[in-house]
């Protein structure tokens, strides 16, 4: 089609679909390189063509699609009626089980922030399914086959302002979910010393705590009050991962102290998993261009402290080659992380007993561990003894491992081999608990969007009818998916406030900071000074 035609300078990559900003029409696109950066070009016939930045930098991108694998997909989904994402479902044609579930628990919140239109009172409804629904919703994630969900975050709004919070962890739990993820902004963890005791005692395996910077003008939303919430967590030997917004302009030039911050925490910081923005709303060209940043730019600002390097990178579905493996083992079916190759990024940081920081590439052949894994799961599904190929990997696991640049103290090996032979998420946490997580997962908004990504997506939303939606179908084009479904299921806040006896905004967390400032020496909890490469 002419828009979509290469001009000058151009290399072409691939062909796509996507949907028009305007009207939500699914329309064609193309993926391209300029300037050794990739771009998403997609034609309208009625509002024309559309064009943004995909990833900065062409080079890694090449590196991570040849990490790309597809899944199995849901054997029980339903079947395909409409295009994609318009049937999500989730549908016979996506790719991926679901890896990480997520449940919106509420749309209140106790914080207002601007930039944000997912709560109560700007939605103008109360949406808070109860224990029933709940249920119901935790049952069809844990009926997906041949993988049932066995990861589940409770979200919101702020999953804290809910009454039964600890009844909705004890049910997760009740019915196998393994992982339990809390999704918060940290203000009730802080104020309250012992619901994070509560939690943990329920069943929540993680914190998943929003963190967009060391300074009040980078996270005016909680940078008061993480001291606390961070402390009290500790006490409950509850584990966080800190989760940074990452907008261009706002808060990028805190990507780098953002990770030392969380090497500095490493007794209770399990991970930072930073999120480039999802520009979602009606936005001027001028607008997206100023705020967007991709995955490479974010490396790029981590590459910077010294501690990383581009190399140490790799894509979500990296570990593919391993879940193959213990499945031929096993013979049971197993988690595959098959999102698309750009959705993400990730490595791990080990701390040595000599304070060092090695990222798990620096000392571990990742590219040959996982050529050989390979190689025996294809030795073990065409029926070779599990013994003797178990046998032959236990030998030559530590031929992939420098044991001169492993961190002190630390038996990589060891962990691994275990990790496959029992396979069961007590040993997967060893490793966790050893290292710093640092991922980033870039979920898409309608200037980026590309549906091969969303066919491929593996981290979903349970909805109240039943149905399991992907991240960037729900969110994305929430007049289709998530305000859709929960208008559907919600009251009036007039209605709200007289079942509940009490006004809304009773709820809306009011800041003392001159109180606080009497609590903590911030200064010294934020200073990464001594952290470095």
């Amino acid at each position: 089609m002419k828009g979509l035609a290469l001009k000058k300078g151009e290399r072409f990559i691939e062909e796509t679909s996507s949907l028009c900003p305007e009207c939500l029409k699914r329309i064609p696109a193309l993926i391209f390189e300029k300037e050794n950066k990739v771009h998403i070009r997609k034609l309208c016939e009625k509002h024309g063509v559309f064009e943004d930045i995909y990833w900065a930098d062409y080079e890694l991108y090449l590196r991570a699609k040849k990490f790309a694998r597809d899944g199995k997909g849901v054997s029980n989904a339903i079947p395909v009626q409409k295009l994609c994402p318009e049937n999500c479902g989730i549908c016979s044609r996506h790719k991926s089980h679901t890896a990480l579930a997520n449940i919106v628990v509420t749309n209140r919140c106790d914080l207002q922030c601007f930039y944000c239109f997912f709560y109560a009172k700007a939605m103008g409804y109360v949406y808070e399914p109860d224990l029933k629904t709940i249920e119901k919703m935790l049952r069809a994630l844990r009926a997906m086959r041949p993988v049932p969900a066995k990861a589940v975050q409770l979200t919101g709004g702020e999953p804290c302002l809910r009454e039964d919070l600890i009844e909705i962890i004890k049910l997760a739990k009740k019915l196998g979910f393994d992982h339990v993820q809390l999704n918060t902004n940290g203000i009730r963890l802080a104020l309250d010393e012992e619901l994070a005791v509560k939690v943990r005692k329920a069943g929540v395996n993680t914190v998943y705590l929003s963190f967009d910077g060391l300074s009040p003008k980078t996270n005016p939303k909680n940078y008061w009050e993480i001291p606390l919430a961070m402390e009290n967590c500790r006490k409950a030997g509850l584990g966080i991962v800190l989760v940074p917004t990452v907008v261009k302009t706002i808060n990028d030039s805190e990507v780098g102290n953002i990770l030392k911050f969380g090497l500095k925490h490493m007794d209770i910081v399990r991970g930072v998993n930073y999120q480039p923005v999802s520009l979602v709303g009606k936005l001027t060209k001028a607008e997206v261009k100023k705020y967007r940043i991709t995955i490479p730019e974010v490396i790029e600002k981590l590459c910077e402290t010294g501690i990383v390097e581009k190399e140490d990178f790799y894509p979500v579905p990296t570990p593919y080659a391993l879940s193959r493996f213990v499945e031929a083992l096993t013979k049971e079916p197993q988690y595959y992380l098959t999102s698309h190759f750009a959705c993400g990024m990730a490595t791990y940081i080990f701390k040595g007993k000599d304070s060092k920081f090695v990222p798990l590439p620096r000392f571990v052949d990742v590219e040959g561990l996982l050529e050989y894994l390979e190689e025996r799961a294809e030795e073990l599904e065409k029926g070779k003894s599990k013994v003797l190929v178990a046998l032959k990997v236990l030998f030559k696991l530590r031929s992939f491992i420098d044991r001169k640049a492993q961190p002190k103290g630390l038996d990589f090996a060891k962990m691994l081999f275990k990790a496959m032979v029992k396979h069961d998420y007590k040993s997967l946490g060893e490793i966790h608990h050893k290292a710093l997580f640092v991922g980033m997962m870039h979920f898409m908004d309608l200037y980026n969007y590309d549906i091969a990504r969303v066919q491929r997506c593996c981290i979903h939303y349970a909805q109240p009818d039943g149905k399991i939606v992907p991240f960037c179908a729900f969110n994305v084009i929430p007049e289709w998916y998530r305000d859709k479904i929960q208008k559907k299921f919600s009251m009036s806040i007039k209605a709200w406030e007289r079942k509940k006896k009490r006004k809304l905004a009773q709820d809306f967390y009011k800041r003392d900071v001159e109180k606080l400032k009497k609590l903590v020496d911030y200064k010294s909890f934020y200073d990464v000074s001594k952290i470095g490469g």
